[in-house]
């Protein structure tokens, strides 16, 4: 860590934000780190640290500052007045120490990055600590989001690591605990009196707490956070006033492992550079997928199936598209992981994509659409988005599961297109697959049918005409109906057809010519979803 002054953090501060006081002493310690004390804390190594006191104000922070001053620190950050706090300021002045007076209503989160980017200057393990964070940041959002709760991820000493976006649902412990980065002892005293702790330490599932208004607390749900027998930490979901629903439960397993992934993987100190997309690996091929799956410790040896899940034109063109993306990734990660512990969510090829090793083959199936149509469903609900996702065929081993990336872009494509939308099995579109590959064949080739390309491109309503006739499969009166013309006016604009081209729509081969033309024409002058 670097050595930093006091003014170089004021440098950064808003204007108004605080005001130091009271300068460091000549012989005061430069500042190495930072530290956050609750009023309560007994016992605080304070040497060379910015010390922000939360909890108390003005003259009440007295007894605190004493206790402080045991180790002086360089400076001491108090909320409150000058005038409230002149016994601190000749406290501290005795002893050598800075006081850095902030404002009331200032927010002590802003005060604290500001402070952390000060005295921790990016480095490669405050990258990888910044790139954790992100990720159980999100989490924590998209669990509260599909919770309706407000949502606290702690490690194993009760340090806040992320939370969700603050409410005013909030009780004391969660507004206690978010300032501190920390439950607060007398609410650690309270959970463990309640037998909480000990019960999240017995079970993998989650834990019910119930709400005691007479110490200001709400109904809490809760799961401890494993790897292996040790426990990494705990997610402890608040309801903020329409109590938990039905599936709260489930979300909850899912976010655990999905945590519980971030934080072994931070544990281990794993590069920021071999954080590249593992779907890309496993979709790769039989020897990039082994190495992937080794050094994940994915099961490789048993059947496999991908999932992707894609959204509509409209929302990947919206400007917060790239930020839908990334919600969507971690919905998805967390009805995986819940489904398989093992599953692997992320990008690939503009969608999102869940590889679910580690299957029964004979039970898979019903499993994979019901994840998939929960992915869907709660991206419409929670995300606003028009999602629809493609179930692909199982592979007998993880090492073959890059056979089926096309096979099941093709599909979520059908699925796209399909009025219907939702999760789409090979069994939905068999026909439709095959045919949708000679189409973008045809589209690819550079040979056409000179004169009936020319007729569909001259005659706009003659085209129209035969692409309603290929589409009501050759019925005239149908073709009619469809379009509002008189069955006269199909049979002339059809014959003309055939006239001009030299085209016989009955024979089987020249009525694929056609098809693959008419489907060109329409997809260049009346495109409609995603091809």
């Amino acid at each position: 860590m670097s050595v930093v002054t006091v003014d170089d953090i004021l440098s950064d501060l808003p204007l108004g934000f605080a005001s130091l006081i009271l300068r460091p002493g000549p012989s005061a310690p430069a500042i190495e780190r930072f530290l956050i004390v609750d009023a309560d804390d007994e016992a605080v190594d304070a040497g060379g640290a910015f010390v922000l006191l939360i909890g108390v104000r003005g003259r009440s922070a007295l007894p605190a500052l004493r206790r402080l001053l045991k180790d002086p620190p360089p400076v001491v950050a108090v909320k409150g007045s000058r005038a409230d706090l002149a016994e601190a300021e000749e406290l501290l002045l005795s002893a050598g120490a800075g006081l850095l007076l902030v404002d009331p209503g200032a927010d002590w989160d802003r005060l604290l990055s500001i402070a952390k980017d000060r005295i921790q200057p990016r480095t490669y393990q405050n990258e990888v600590l910044t790139l954790l964070e992100e990720d159980l940041f999100a989490i924590a959002q998209t669990t509260a989001r599909l919770t309706s709760s407000h949502v606290v991820i702690e490690d194993a000493a009760n340090k806040v690591l992320a939370y969700s976006t603050v409410t005013n649902d909030i009780d004391e412990l969660r507004k206690a605990s978010i300032l501190a980065r920390r439950g607060p002892r007398k609410y650690e005293l309270l959970l463990k009196d309640l037998g909480a702790y000990r019960e999240l330490h017995r079970t993998r599932q989650p834990v019910r707490v119930p709400a005691r208004p007479q110490d200001g607390l709400r109904e809490r749900v809760a799961i401890a956070l494993f790897a292996g027998e040790r426990i990494m930490g705990y997610i402890w979901l608040q309801e903020t006033g329409e109590g938990f629903g039905d599936d709260v439960e489930y979300v909850l397993t899912g976010s655990a492992a999905r945590a519980s992934a971030e934080l072994i993987r931070y544990r281990n100190q794993q590069s920021v550079h071999m954080r590249e997309d593992r779907v890309v690996r496993l979709l790769s091929g039989p020897a990039e997928a082994a190495a992937s799956a080794h050094s994940g410790k994915i099961p490789a040896e048993r059947p496999a199936a991908l999932i992707l899940v894609g959204i509509s034109d409209a929302d990947s063109r919206a400007d917060d598209a790239a930020l839908k993306h990334g919600e969507l990734a971690n919905l998805a990660s967390i009805h995986a992981a819940a489904y398989k512990p093992s599953a692997v969510v992320g990008q690939f090829n503009g969608d999102t994509a869940i590889i679910v090793p580690d299957l029964q083959s004979s039970t898979a199936e019903p499993g994979l659409r019901s994840l998939s149509e929960a992915v869907v469903r709660d991206a419409r609900k929670h995300l606003g988005l028009a999602a629809f996702a493609a179930v692909g065929p199982m592979v007998p081993d993880l090492l073959s599961l890059h056979t089926a990336t096309r096979i099941t872009e093709a599909l979520l494509a059908c699925a796209g297109t399909a009025e219907t939308g939702g999760v789409a099995t090979v069994d939905d579109f068999e026909a439709e697959i095959p045919y949708r590959e000679a189409v973008r064949n045809f589209s690819t080739s550079p040979f056409r049918h000179r004169s009936l390309a020319a007729l569909l491109q001259a005659d706009a309503e003659l085209a129209g005409t035969l692409r309603a006739y290929f589409e009501a499969s050759f019925d005239v009166a149908e073709c009619a109906r469809r379009m509002k013309l008189h069955k006269n006016t199909v049979y002339y604009r059809v014959g003309k057809a055939a006239r001009v081209t030299g085209l016989d729509f009955g024979n089987p081969r020249d009525s694929l010519v056609a098809l693959l033309h008419i489907q060109e024409w329409a997809a260049s002058n009346h495109p409609t979803g995603r091809k």
